[in-house]
C-alpha cells in the first residue's frame, strides 16, 4: 500500500503491555464524532478536557465530518460515473437506456469525439455507442477523506445493468468524470466532478482470457490500478467549541506555524472563515497520510512558544497515570510538538514501564531520531507477527541507517510470509538496491528481490502494477510441457535445454507463431509483457499485466516454477461494500479469496434500459489485457 496506506502510522495499533511493546494503538479512533459542549461559556469546554491535552487545538476545537479510516465514523466518499470502454474485440454492446444514451451522447461530444482536431473526430458519437467494440459502464472508486488535489486511487468497472457486455477484457476506459452519485439529470450546481477516470482495465488474471462459459469467473467486471485521480482540494472544516475570533486567530496562527504552507498548496493550511469556522487544507507531504495530520493537528500546542517544558510536562503526566489512552495522547503530542521533545524523551527508551517506553519510542521514530532504530530493529524480529509489522512500518519511514538496511534485508528471508512481504515493500519504498527493479514496457514493473528464504511470486492488485520474484534462482523448469488458454499458449522443453520453446496464437489471430526464450524467470515475464517495436525489436507476446500475471499462476500451478505464488488482496470492492455496510476493514491478510469478496459487491441504483426494467445486479468477478487506444483529450490514457 500505499506510501503505504495501510496502517503507515501508530494511530493504527493497539496500546497495552505487549511482548515487543509497539502493538498499542488501535483501540481509541483518533477522531470521534463531537460531544455536545455548552457553548456558553470556554471553561465548560475546558472541563471536558484530559489534563494532557490541555493547551492543544483538540481542546478548542473539532474537525467536521471526519474520522480514521478503520472506526466505524469513517466514511470515506464513493465516487461514481457513467464512462465509455473502447479498444473491445466485439465483446461490448449497445443496450443503454435513451436518458443514458443522451446522457453518453453529451458528454462524448464535450470530450471531443466526432471533433476533426481531436483523436476521435474519425467516429461520431453515435457510431462509436453503436458498435459492439465499446460498452458503456458503471466506473467506482474511493476518494479518501480530505484528500488533495492529485491523490490517486483505484478504479473498478462493470457495464450498466441490462447490457449485453460480455467482457470488458482489453479495454481501455475513456476519460470519466467522477460524482458522488449517478443521477444522469444533475441541477447546474450539482455538476462540477471531484475526480477522474481512465486507463486500462485489469481484470480477474486468474481467468483465461476471452474463454466463454468458465466458471465462477465474470470478465465484465475489472479495475485500472491507480486509474482516478482527485481533480479538486477537498478542505477539511474544523470548529470551535465556542465561536471567538481572537481563539480562532490563536488556531490558524499556531496550525500555519507548525504545518507552514508547502509547494502546490494554493493557500495555507489553515484559513479562518468566521469566529467559529476554520478550513484545513491538507500539506502535499501528508496526501497519503491524512489520518496522521489530523491526530498530529488536534494534538498540536496552541501556544508555540517552549515546546521543551511542554513535553516535559506531558512526560509527568503520563508517568503518573499510565494508562493507554494517556501513552496514546503522549506519543502525538511529542510528535505534533516535532524535534525539540527528544531531549526529554530519549531516556524514556529504557523505562521500566512498558506504556511510557513505547510512547517514547513510537515518538522517537516518528521524528526519525536514530537512537531509537535498535529498539525498532529488535522488535522487527522478535515478538508477535502484528508487533514485528509495525515496527517494519516505523523502520521503512526512518532515515537513512545501516541498522535500519541490516534489518530490513535480513527479514524479507523471514519464515512468516507476511513479514517477509512488509519488508519487502519497506525496502521498495526505500529504494533499496537489494531490490533489482525491471520496467516492462511502461506496464508493469518486475522487483527481483534478493532472499535466502522459500521463493515467493508476490503480484500487486492495488496500485502500481508490480510482480515481485523472492529467490535469485527462480526458473522455469525442464523438462516441461504445458498448455494454457485452451492450447493457445503453449511451453516445451527437454530436460537440460538452454531454450524453451513457446507456442502463442493471439485471441483475435487464426495463426500462431512459436520462438525460443530464455528459461531465467525474469527473462520470461520480459518476454511475455515487451510488444516489439522498430526502436525495441526483442521478442515479446505484448500481454497486459493480467495476462502476464494469469500465465505464471497456471506455470507454478503445475510446479515448473518452484514457488509459492501469492496475490495481494482486491480490496476496492470490499471498502466500497464496507463504507455501506458499516463494516470495518483488516489491512492484512493477504490472499483473500476473490470468490467470497465478491459476495461484498454493491448494486448501484441505476436507471433500467428500459422502462419498468427493474436494474440487474453486477455479476462478480474479474480479467484484463489493455490495448492501445488514444483519449481525445490527452491523446492517450492510462497512467
Amino acid at each position: 500500500m500505499s506510501t503505504r496506506k495501510r496502517a503507515a502510522f501508530a494511530t493504527q495499533l493497539a496500546l497495552g503491555a505487549l511482548s515487543s511493546g509497539l502493538l498499542f494503538l488501535s483501540a481509541c479512533s483518533s477522531v470521534e464524532p463531537a460531544k455536545p459542549r455548552p457553548t456558553s461559556a470556554r471553561a465548560a469546554a475546558m472541563m471536558d478536557t484530559p489534563q494532557i491535552m490541555r493547551g492543544t487545538i483538540s481542546s478548542e476545537a473539532f474537525i467536521v465530518g471526519y474520522a480514521e479510516a478503520g472506526t466505524p465514523g469513517y466514511q470515506p466518499l464513493v465516487v461514481q460515473g457513467y464512462g465509455l470502454v473502447i479498444e473491445l474485440n466485439g465483446t461490448g454492446s449497445r443496450d443503454i437506456g435513451p436518458d443514458l444514451r443522451a446522457h453518453m451522447l453529451a458528454e462524448m461530444r464535450k470530450g471531443g469525439i466526432g471533433v476533426e482536431t481531436t483523436g476521435f473526430g474519425w467516429l461520431s458519437p453515435d457510431d462509436m455507442l453503436n458498435s459492439e467494440d465499446t460498452a458503456v459502464v458503471v466506473v467506482q472508486g474511493i476518494v479518501p477523506q480530505a484528500a488533495t488535489k492529485g491523490t490517486r486511487f483505484d478504479i473498478r468497472v462493470m457495464p450498466v445493468p441490462g447490457s449485453s457486455t460480455t467482457s470488458l477484457e482489453g479495454g481501455l476506459l475513456y476519460t470519466t468524470d467522477l460524482h458522488p452519485d449517478l443521477n444522469i439529470g444533475r441541477r447546474t450546481g450539482d455538476t462540477f466532478s471531484i475526480a477522474q477516470a481512465k486507463g486500462d482495465i485489469f481484470i480477474n488474471p486468474f481467468s483465461e482470457p476471452g474463454a466463454a462459459g468458465v466458471t465462477s469467473v465474470n470478465r465484465t467486471v475489472g479495475r485500472i490500478l491507480n486509474g482516478g485521480i482527485v481533480t479538486r482540494d477537498m478542505p477539511m472544516k474544523m470548529r470551535l467549541f465556542n465561536p471567538n475570533h481572537t481563539r480562532a486567530g490563536m488556531l490558524v496562527g499556531a496550525i500555519n506555524t507548525r504545518y507552514p504552507r508547502e509547494r502546490g498548496m494554493r493557500g495555507p493550511t489553515a484559513r479562518g472563515e468566521s469566529d467559529e469556522s476554520i478550513e484545513i487544507t491538507i500539506p502535499p507531504s501528508f496526501a497519503d497520510r491524512i489520518d496522521e495530520f489530523v491526530d498530529l493537528l488536534l494534538h498540536t500546542t496552541i501556544r508555540q512558544a517552549n515546546p521543551e517544558s511542554v513535553a516535559m510536562s506531558v512526560r509527568r503526566i503520563l508517568e503518573n497515570n499510565p494508562s493507554a489512552e494517556m501513552a496514546r495522547d503522549a506519543m502525538l503530542r511529542w510528535v505534533a510538538l516535532g524535534t525539540k521533545s527528544l531531549s526529554i524523551i530519549r531516556d524514556l527508551y529504557d523505562h521500566a514501564e512498558d506504556r511510557p517506553r513505547n510512547a517514547a519510542i513510537i515518538a522517537g521514530a516518528k521524528l526519525g531520531d536514530a537512537l531509537a532504530v535498535p529498539k525498532l530493529a529488535a522488535s522487527a524480529r522478535d515478538g508477535p507477527t502484528a508487533d514485528r509489522i509495525v515496527a517494519i512500518q516505523l523502520l521503512r519511514d526512518m532515515g537513512l541507517n545501516p541498522l535500519v538496511t541490516k534489518t530490513l534485508r535480513e527479514l524479507v528471508s523471514d519464515p512468516e510470509i507476511g513479514i517477509r512481504l512488509e519488508a519487502y515493500e519497506a525496502l521498495a519504498l526505500r529504494r533499496d538496491p537489494v531490490i533489482r527493479q525491471m520496467l516492462v514496457d511502461e506496464k508493469f514493473l518486475v522487483d527481483i528481490v534478493d532472499s535466502t528464504g522459500a521463493p515467493i511470486i508476490y503480484v500487486t492488485q492495488i496500485g502500481s502494477p508490480r510482480i515481485a520474484l523472492f529467490g535469485i534462482e527462480q526458473t522455469i523448469s525442464t523438462p516441461v510441457t504445458m498448455q494454457a488458454w485452451s492450447n493457445r499458449f503453449m511451453l516445451k522443453a527437454d530436460a537440460d535445454a538452454d531454450q524453451i520453446e513457446v507456442y502463442y496464437r493471439p485471441l483475435e489471430s487464426q495463426q500462431g507463431f512459436i520462438t525460443q526464450v530464455n528459461p531465467d524467470l525474469p527473462e520470461f515475464i520480459r518476454f511475455l509483457g515487451h510488444t516489439s517495436t522498430v526502436d525495441n525489436p526483442e521478442p515479446g507476446l505484448g500481454l497486459s499485466y493480467g495476462e502476464t500475471v494469469g500465465l505464471l499462476y497456471q506455470i507454478c500451478s503445475t510446479d515448473y516454477v518452484k514457488a509459492d505464488f501469492k496475490a495481494q488482496q482486491d480490496r476496492i470492492q470490499a471498502i466500497i461494500a464496507a463504507q455501506r455496510e458499516g463494516q470495518t476493514l483488516v489491512e492484512r491478510p493477504e490472499f483473500a479469496d476473490e470468490t467470497e469478496m465478491d459476495r461484498f459487491l454493491p448494486t448501484p441504483e441505476l436507471p433500467a434500459t428500459t422502462p419498468g426494467t427493474p436494474p440487474a445486479a453486477p455479476a462478480a468477478g474479474q480479467n484484463g489485457r489493455p490495448g492501445p487506444a488514444g483519449d481525445a483529450a490527452t491523446g492517450r490514457s492510462g497512467s
